[in-house]
């Protein structure tokens, strides 16, 4: 095929995606987005009760010490 064929079949295939339109459910959009908000509401209750653990842990200290220590040698 040509560079002007595989151009002008591009330009169909692009045109075609362009201006498809596809028979939208949005009464299956509406239940999908209602329970999303469910579980966004859901999971905001859960933050005022969860505590974030420190950043520090007992490695922080080994790792500092070895690389002291090998500093030194």
């Amino acid at each position: 095929m040509g560079r002007g064929r595989q151009k002008a079949k591009q330009r169909k295939v692009a045109r075609d995606l362009k201006y498809y339109t596809p028979d939208t459910d949005y009464q299956a959009l509406e239940r999908e987005l209602r329970a999303q908000q469910k579980r966004s509401n859901e999971a905001d209750d859960d933050d005022e009760y969860y505590e974030v653990p420190p950043a520090i842990d007992d490695w922080d200290d080994y790792d500092d010490k070895s690389s002291r220590q090998n500093r030194r040698h």
